[in-house]
């Protein structure tokens, strides 16, 4: 079963429908570690200072891959 079903608003391009995994991959993945770093932080400054940045560097390369797709031709 494919991660989208052909249907009027979106595509049954297998490539696509990867691209759309890595993105919200990328953006829940990194809003989670940031989340996590927050907490950690309490314990750890700087390990959580880490993972809380390197959270919002997936969250943004998410974001810009958001942008990506919306540049690609509808195939």
């Amino acid at each position: 079963m494919g991660f989208y079903k052909p249907g009027a608003n979106h595509t049954s391009d297998p490539k696509m429908a990867r691209l759309h995994k890595v993105i919200w991959a990328l953006i829940f993945g990194g809003l989670l570690m940031g989340i996590v770093g927050i907490f950690v932080a309490d314990a750890d400054r700087l390990i959580g200072g880490v993972m809380v940045a390197s959270g919002a560097v997936l969250t943004l390369a998410g974001a810009v891959l958001i942008y990506v797709r919306s540049t690609l031709p509808e195939a």
